[in-house]
């Protein structure tokens, strides 16, 4: 019982370090204001870009990034620190290694949903896909880096932030699917690839309508 309750707290932790509101606090320390009365209305690292200015945006990203791969740290580090523990029982079917690469999935998932759904904001938040790509970078550098590349392609053509977050969703899913990963961190990143296009649908609306903004306008 012990060991479920350590790991409830586990998970607990990531999603606070994804709920940490880094734009939100840019707005009101800069400025005074509540960033989500402004632009987008969303805490994340373009709308702060619109509405604070290039290094604030810049200082939250790098934060936002940091937050994913936080919480993917603790959990390789938390979850083999439980099994050293002998007041901690874990179950016998459960190996350390298939223990760490589900607690990754599920720190994962818990982070990104602090980050989009955050308690010190009345469950608003941003869009999560910074917060992702910390995540996939901790998890497995090789497809972070791929999704990363393909955003600033994506980007560096269109000038549409919301485009490219959803193409470097959409490019984690098909590496983590083409390279050899374990199945919690295939289902993670498919999940998680879901959840920030989801997060999008406001902006896919804009995109068919062709009234997303772009970078510089």
């Amino acid at each position: 019982m012990i060991f479920w309750i350590a790991g409830v707290a586990g998970l607990a932790i990531a999603y606070l370090l994804g709920s940490t509101p880094t734009g939100y606090l840019a707005g009101k320390l800069l400025r005074g204001i509540d960033i989500r009365q402004h632009g987008s209305r969303s805490t994340g690292a373009t709308n702060v870009l619109r509405t604070l200015g290039k290094w604030p945006a810049l200082a939250v990203l790098l934060v936002d990034v940091l937050k994913g791969v936080a919480a993917i740290l603790f959990a390789r580090w938390f979850y083999p620190w439980l099994y050293t523990l002998p007041s901690v029982t874990p179950p016998a079917a459960l190996d350390p290694q298939t223990c760490v690469s589900w607690a990754v999935c599920l720190a994962g998932l818990a982070v990104l949903l602090g980050h989009g759904r955050s308690i010190w904001l009345n469950f608003t938040g941003g869009k999560s896909a910074a917060t992702g790509l910390g995540v996939l970078l901790a998890m497995s550098w090789p497809v972070g880096l791929g999704a990363a590349a393909a955003f600033g392609a994506v980007v560096a053509v269109s000038r549409i932030v919301s485009l490219g977050s959803m193409l470097a969703a959409l490019t984690a899913i098909v590496l983590v699917c083409g390279l050899e990963q374990p199945l919690p961190y295939r289902l993670l990143v498919i999940a998680g690839g879901i959840y920030v296009i989801v997060r999008h649908r406001a902006n896919i609306q804009r995109l068919l309508a062709g009234t997303e903004a772009r970078l510089g306008h």
